[in-house]
């Protein structure tokens, strides 16, 4: 029987103008580690396992290669719309009922 394939989670920070480094990479309980950090602090998850191994060949703390910035970069517009969502006041939405009585 093969087993399940283990958690592989990779960790990246970016500052402008540099481009982003790998801050943590781990397998297995380490990436379950590393994800469950990321919840407890707000960070937003993207899932995408053929990025998240070319990034693990990464040295910790050394920027991504020119060839990941495309894919990086959607990761990073992610993360940046889910955090102004996050931020984001939400207006009280107003619905009507059959009677005409509106409720928030």
């Amino acid at each position: 029987m093969s087993q399940p394939p283990k958690v592989l989670a990779v960790a990246l920070q970016y500052e402008a103008p540099g481009a982003p480094r790998v801050v943590a990479t781990g397998r297995g309980e380490i990436g379950q580690a590393i994800i469950d950090t990321a919840r407890e602090h707000g960070v937003p998850l993207e899932q995408n396992a053929a990025l998240a191994e070319a990034l693990a060949t990464i040295p910790l703390d050394d920027e991504i290669p020119e060839a990941l910035y495309r894919a990086v970069a959607a990761v990073i517009a992610f993360v940046l719309n889910a955090a102004e969502e996050k931020a984001r006041p939400r207006a009280p939405t107003a619905f009507t009922l059959p009677a005409g009585r509106p409720i928030l």
